[in-house]
């Protein structure tokens, strides 16, 4: 029988129906985000993890669609907050997180019920800043006189931290060891916490945030000892460093990050790190974040990984040096 033009083009069209009903990859992929995002916070609200969180939550929130919540959930140096995004599953929950909370956490405390490097996805570093050697306004001398005061209170002194961990109570315990003093640590959930305690009276040391410290500096209330960084900051251009005190090797900075459950599709983390790492180099918001004390960086997640993986190491040789232990 004699195939007519008809006749092929109709075998064709039945050939290809299966294909044509085919959806494609794009009608199949649900569209994310589908809801709201969450970004959990594990300090309180006015700390700077908090702040910078909510610095980036509204272009965030306008570059997906769909709103974008932070929460603090407070305490255990912000591991109560990575834990939960290192658990979550609805593919909706982020982390503001800091150094600890991504690098030396399991090796602090084994009993952490997250691991930092399996558990977690890095999206952005965000920015990095030294810390304040700060000191109440009472306490006076030079940052060499401050020093040579603290070794002679001895365990009479106090410091205080946001926690076990944290950037700001390793820093310290390398502080002691450098410069031969030793106060005592008394953890506290936040930054602010710290501050108030020390305008109390109750702690004579903390590092701190510059941006968080700067203007009980300026009005007198609190005094910068020292930076911890080699050399001066451009965050703190009036602060001389520790090295310039006569601490020698001593360096310590922290940092602010994004991150996500491991769980989380990696297609979801490249469009998240994109986005973060666009938002906080725009001009206006670089300024924002600088004004709260951070040099912006806006990496990419393997730029993060790096980062993690240098902080794992640096900070995991303080807690082994220093025989810390999590209580």
């Amino acid at each position: 029988m004699t195939t007519t033009p008809l006749r092929r083009t109709l075998t064709a069209l039945l050939l290809l129906g299966p294909v044509l009903a085919l959806p494609t990859l794009a009608e199949t992929a649900p569209a994310w985000p589908n809801k709201p995002l969450r970004i959990l916070v594990g300090f309180p609200g006015g700390s700077t993890p908090d702040l910078t969180a909510r610095a980036i939550a509204e272009p965030l929130s306008k570059a997906l669609g769909q709103p974008v919540i932070v929460e603090n959930k407070v305490g255990a140096g912000g591991n109560i907050a990575a834990d939960l995004v290192a658990k979550s599953t609805d593919g909706h929950t982020l982390g503001l997180m800091i150094n600890g909370n991504m690098t030396i956490a399991k090796i602090l405390n084994p009993k952490v019920p997250y691991d930092p490097l399996k558990d977690l996805a890095p999206i952005s570093l965000i920015g990095t800043a030294p810390l304040v050697l700060s000191a109440p306004a009472s306490i006076a001398g030079s940052a060499q006189e401050v020093m040579a005061q603290a070794r002679q209170a001895g365990n009479q002194w106090s410091y205080g931290s946001p926690g076990m961990g944290t950037v700001a109570h390793l820093g310290m315990e390398l502080l002691k060891a450098r410069a031969g003093i030793d106060p005592v640590h008394v953890p506290y959930p936040g930054n602010p916490q710290i501050i108030t305690a020390m305008l109390g009276g109750q702690i004579q040391l903390a590092l701190l945030p510059p941006a968080l410290v700067s203007a009980q500096i300026k009005g007198g209330k609190l005094r910068a000892v020292g930076i911890t960084a080699t050399g001066r900051s451009t965050l703190t251009p009036d602060i001389p460093s520790l090295s310039e005190a006569g601490v020698k090797n001593f360096q310590m900075e922290i940092f602010n990050a994004m991150a996500a459950p491991a769980s989380m599709p990696a297609a979801h983390i490249q469009q998240l790190s994109a986005l973060v790492s666009d938002i906080v180099r725009a001009p206006e918001m670089r300024a924002k974040l600088f004004h709260q004390g951070w040099q912006v960086v806006g990496s990419s997640p393997e730029g993060l990984a790096n980062r993690i993986a240098s902080d794992t190491a640096a900070l995991g040789h303080i807690i082994r040096s220093q025989k810390i232990e999590q209580p």
